[in-house]
């Protein structure tokens, strides 16, 4: 009974160790517990624990969940942390788990079939842990999507982070100034030309810029600040009754302002007014673009109208 009780007081710990960690433990961890090599090997044979990679097992069976091989693989090329998009997947700005898991290791390891390794230094401030597996900090993962993902994706993986009050501007921009080269470092910088106060997006630099782009297309040019049933609009085809509102950050930084926009498009289609919102990021980037499509609404609004 006596020695009943001892090896259960003996395994305790490696029972709780592998129950924060998904079911995996490294040699390492194993010998740090009081465990030798022999030991270890008789447990293996027994089928107590069952090899996964090298120096790392797991406990008791091979039934793993994803984060179980995910830790399994960060231990196996310790040290090195969950990065990509297998740290967006942990910090939850993916709504699709990758099937590759993706590390960083600090010295070049080898990839398997069900990993990839890539190589990098980290800063201390650019690691974390999720859920007890290391993982890249957040504003070093979305430097590393960025290289990878479309524009249009990373954009909604950068609102994600915001959504989830994860990010942090200061901390992206003292990363940004550690990895010149990168090359995420660039589409992460301009995906975050909507985050920064830019006296070019100022309301009235904006309306300026718009009015000259119009004129630029050969478009009619709008009435700028016009008045119509009580609402003052930025730019207005008084003929095809269409108006584009020019957005600024600050004018919907509250929850009050984001329901008073809304109701005030609504307040427009009853009278006869249609919309768009045309923001001074997206103006900036791709001004052909937005006067093609004000040039399509107009004729369309034409024809409505007759």
């Amino acid at each position: 009974m006596r020695n009943k009780q001892r090896r259960q007081s003996w395994h305790q710990p490696l029972a709780e160790l592998a129950d924060r960690q998904h079911g995996v433990v490294s040699i390492r961890q194993l010998e740090q517990l009081g465990y030798s090599r022999s030991t270890v090997a008789r447990a293996a044979a027994a089928g107590r624990l069952h090899r996964l990679d090298r120096g790392v097992y797991s406990v008791g069976h091979r039934r793993l969940n994803w984060q179980g091989r995910c830790l399994g693989a960060v231990l196996a090329c310790a040290p090195a942390v969950a990065s990509h998009t297998s740290a967006a997947w942990l910090w939850e700005l993916l709504r699709t788990r990758p099937g590759t898991i993706h590390l960083t290791a600090s010295t070049r390891r080898h990839a398997k079939s069900d990993y990839a390794v890539h190589f990098a230094r980290l800063a201390d401030e650019d690691r974390g842990f999720i859920e007890d597996i290391p993982v890249t900090a957040l504003p070093r993962t979305l430097l590393d999507v960025a290289a990878t993902f479309s524009p249009s994706r990373f954009e909604r993986v950068l609102e994600r982070s915001e959504d989830l009050r994860l990010f942090d501007l200061g901390a992206v921009d003292d990363l940004l100034g550690r990895t010149i080269g990168h090359p995420g470092h660039g589409p992460l910088r301009r995906a975050l030309a909507i985050y920064r106060d830019d006296p070019a997006f100022s309301r009235s630099g904006l309306e300026k810029r718009f009015r000259k782009l119009a004129k630029a297309a050969g478009l009619p040019p709008p009435a700028m600040n016009f008045n119509v049933a009580e609402f003052e609009l930025d730019a207005y085809w008084e003929r095809e009754r269409f108006v584009v509102e020019l957005d600024v950050y600050e004018t919907h930084g509250t929850r009050a302002a984001f329901e008073r926009d809304r109701l005030r498009q609504e307040d427009l289609k009853l009278i006869g007014v249609e919309m768009i919102r045309v923001t001074g990021p997206r103006l900036d980037r791709e001004p052909k673009n937005v006067m093609k499509r004000v040039e399509v609404l107009l004729e369309r609004r034409r024809r409505e109208l007759g």
